[in-house]
Formats: C-alpha cells, sequence, structure tokens
C-alpha cells in the first residue's frame, strides 16, 4: 500500500520560510518523480514543483520560481519543500505526488501522478 504523509506546514509571517516533507512508503522511491501541488479553495490544484529520481532538472511553477526549492533524499524515501519570501498569496493546502512519468511536461500535469498524500496546510499572515 502506497503512502505519501506530508509534514511541516503551518501559520507563518510573510517574508518567512517553512520547510515541508513528504515521507514515502510501499513504493520504489528512487523510481518515481515527485511532486508538490498546492489549492486554496475556490482555485484549482496548482502545480508547485517537481523533482525527477535523479534529483537534477528541477521544475517549479512561474509562482514560486527563485523562492522554492525541491529535494529529495532518496535513502529516506523523503522529498522536501523548501520555502522561502513566503507570501499571503501562497497560502493553501500543499500536496505531495508520485509519478512514472519522467519527462517535464507529465510532471507538471497534475493528472499524470498516481499517489498523492492527504496534504498539509500552509497559511501566510501579512
Amino acid at each position: 500500500q502506497v503512502q505519501l504523509v506530508e509534514s511541516g506546514g503551518g501559520l507563518v509571517q510573510a517574508g518567512g520560510s517553512l520547510r515541508l516533507s513528504c515521507a514515502a512508503s510501499g513504493l520504489a522511491f528512487s523510481a518515481y518523480t515527485m511532486g508538490w501541488f498546492r489549492q486554496a479553495p475556490p482555485k484549482e490544484r496548482e502545480f508547485v514543483a517537481a523533482i525527477p529520481w535523479t534529483g537534477k532538472g528541477t521544475y517549479y511553477g512561474d509562482s514560486v520560481k527563485g523562492r522554492f526549492t525541491i529535494s529529495r533524499d532518496n535513502a529516506k524515501n523523503t522529498v522536501f519543500l523548501q520555502m522561502n519570501g513566503l507570501k499571503p498569496e501562497d497560502t493553501a493546502t500543499y500536496y505531495c505526488a508520485a509519478t512514472s512519468s519522467y519527462s517535464e511536461g507529465a510532471a507538471r500535469q497534475q493528472d499524470r501522478y498516481s499517489f498523492w498524500g492527504p496534504g498539509t496546510q500552509v497559511t501566510v499572515s501579512s
């Protein structure tokens, strides 16, 4: 049974930082591209970042580029999202997801992801 569990969300002031973690189990973690998405109702779920199994060639959404950094530790089956310079518009539920696709185009599409975590809430106050 595949499980993805996010942690590290919380309340932070604008300009602050948070580091999200996603622990994976039940899958060959090192063979999957891992992604982060976010959703702030009533908006649609938005691509945030993704990292292929090699850890190279990371991909970012335009709204977070230069502020967020995705990384992974294959030995610990964990993917991270370091979020700096947080803005109120970053407030959302953040989801970790896994896909067996390797291309950047696929990594940006939520319908290419097979497994999802329950999400962790990030709230940025102004």
